[in-house]
């Protein structure tokens, strides 16, 4: 069937649309891996020690480290699915890209290595001996309470906990209440649950790419692949929306960003798979 102009024209408005629907998707991205830089470092001022080893340096900021790779990841895919045709991709550019592939999940790889880290430090936390938050005052020490670090001084030591045993976590220089420490666990637990549905949900979109650079465009496996999609997308908003209720609403709109920046990836799928059956039917 041949297009009429007024479809032609009708189809290139939607398309200027979704680009720059997609485009804001990114940008907001770019502007909270800044926000999580900052925010990386502002928490490593109460976690590593003077003189720490690089290591510690790197679990600080695993967050920063995070999204600058799942950043690489979707420029990748983006690439792959709407700029690059595939006699585009020559052999060099397929060893770039896989190379670019591979030092993303390594750091992929550490951030759930250093969340799994922070959660055996929390989970191995030390009892101390003393009698109250008070005691600990004006001494460089910090209260962890819902992921906020807070310098223990005369003046608020009376209000950061509500009594109980202390525990000493991430170092000598934080500790936290009971309440506190099961708050914190809890939450290590998500991050560490968040970090492996991301990379389930990639590992997905890599597998859906190379059947589709296979001339594979329909069928079970397909199928199959949209609706794990569609379900892991369905855990990460559950997580968004509990990090919302904790409090902390740019966690949660950071996750909503991500799943609009990965919805757009699998826009660029459905489209190729809309051009290849249009090839097919030509044919």
């Amino acid at each position: 069937m041949i297009e009429t102009s007024v479809e032609a024209a009708a189809r290139d408005r939607t398309e200027v649309i979704r680009q720059a629907i997609k485009w804001t998707v990114y940008s907001l991205l770019l502007l909270n891996w800044t926000y999580y830089m900052f925010d990386d470092w502002r928490v490593a001022q109460h976690t590593v020690l003077p003189g720490a080893p690089l290591t510690d340096w790197m679990q600080a900021f695993a967050t920063t480290l995070d999204e600058l790779a799942w950043f690489t990841l979707l420029f990748l895919f983006e690439a792959e699915t709407y700029w690059l045709s595939d006699d585009a991709m020559t052999r060099l550019k397929r060893a770039l890209f896989v190379l670019l592939r591979i030092a993303c999940y390594g750091f992929l790889a550490h951030t759930v290595y250093a969340y799994v880290m922070n959660f055996v430090e929390l989970r191995d936390a030390t009892l101390i001996a003393a009698s109250g938050v008070c005691e600990l005052a004006d001494q460089g020490i910090s209260f962890l309470r819902n992921l906020e670090y807070t310098d223990i001084t005369s003046a608020n030591c009376a209000t950061l906990s509500a009594g109980g045993p202390l525990y000493q976590i991430e170092g000598p220089h934080v500790i936290t209440d009971a309440a506190g420490l099961s708050e914190a666990t809890f939450l290590g637990v998500v991050d560490i649950e968040d970090a492996l549905v991301w990379l389930a949900v990639v590992v997905i979109i890599e597998l859906v790419v190379i059947m589709q650079e296979r001339g594979i465009s329909e069928g079970p496996a397909i199928s199959i692949a949209n609706l794990l999609t569609m379900a892991l997308y369905a855990v990460l908003i559950c997580n968004a929306l509990y990090w919302a209720w904790k409090g902390h609403w740019v966690y949660a709109w950071d996750e909503l960003l991500w799943i609009g920046g990965f919805a757009a990836i699998e826009m660029n799928l459905s489209e190729w798979r809309d051009e290849m059956s249009e090839e097919a039917v030509r044919a």
